[in-house]
């Protein structure tokens, strides 16, 4: 939860990181899509510096049984993900 004036400011200053899309990457607030029901339907946001990544949802359930609690490790490749990204 935050005031309108913080998600303003998270806005402008780059820190959304993430945010609920649509299957046409268009940001949703419907409930399938946004399933947590957060303001803006954001999803993860960065510190003003950039040096911490907060995130919400849990990318390694995106598809069956994604309300369960499955046991054991899952891989999730988002910081792998970026380094390729910048690497490139």
């Amino acid at each position: 939860m935050a005031e309108s004036e913080m998600i303003n400011d998270l806005f402008n200053k780059g820190c959304v990181a993430f945010q609920y899309c649509d299957e046409n990457g268009i940001v949703s607030n419907d409930a399938h899509v946004n399933v947590n029901g957060s303001i803006a339907a954001i999803e993860g946001i960065t510190s003003y510096d950039g040096h911490v990544l907060g995130k919400m949802g849990h990318s390694e359930r995106y598809a069956k049984d994604v309300f369960k609690n499955i046991p054991g490790k899952k891989k999730q490749t988002i910081f792998a993900s970026g380094v390729q990204y910048f690497k490139k």
